[in-house]
């Protein structure tokens, strides 16, 4: 396992800056181990909601966590407005980077994540494998 800490710049989509190290440092699989910074849209879907919420305007990001694999990623944030009101949820593309964004990414080069259908909850769920030719 090797860290990779990203410092994100405004204007950036969030979930596609978390999900490009992966190809550039020729890894299949990724844990978001922690992430702060800022917003200024986000896009959630709140727990048990069939379409996502879009929140615009100055946002905290106070929590930051998933995982990442070859044909997608289970991202969950909290973010707080600036009265404090938090909410929380899976977190979609088209999260614009405010100020900064400061996540530290857990490269796993020994595994291999892909999201499969899961029959007991009919959502792509992570299924972690080792990679070939690799002990365990």
């Amino acid at each position: 396992m090797s860290f990779l800490p990203l410092h994100l710049q405004p204007g950036v989509d969030l979930r596609r800056a978390l999900e490009t190290p992966m190809a550039e440092q020729g890894c299949e699989a990724t844990f978001i181990v922690s992430g702060i910074g800022s917003l200024d849209q986000a896009r959630l879907r709140l727990a048990g909601a069939a379409e996502e919420l879009e929140l615009n305007g100055a946002l905290e990001v106070l929590t930051l966590a998933g995982s990442v694999a070859m044909n997608g990623s289970h991202l969950h944030a909290s973010l707080a407005n600036a009265q404090g009101r938090v909410l929380g949820g899976h977190l979609y593309y088209g999260c614009r980077v405010r100020t900064t964004a400061e996540v530290l990414l857990a490269l796993l080069p020994d595994w291999h994540f892909r999201r499969e259908c899961d029959a007991a909850t009919g959502y792509g769920e992570l299924a972690p494998r080792r990679r070939e030719g690799l002990p365990g």
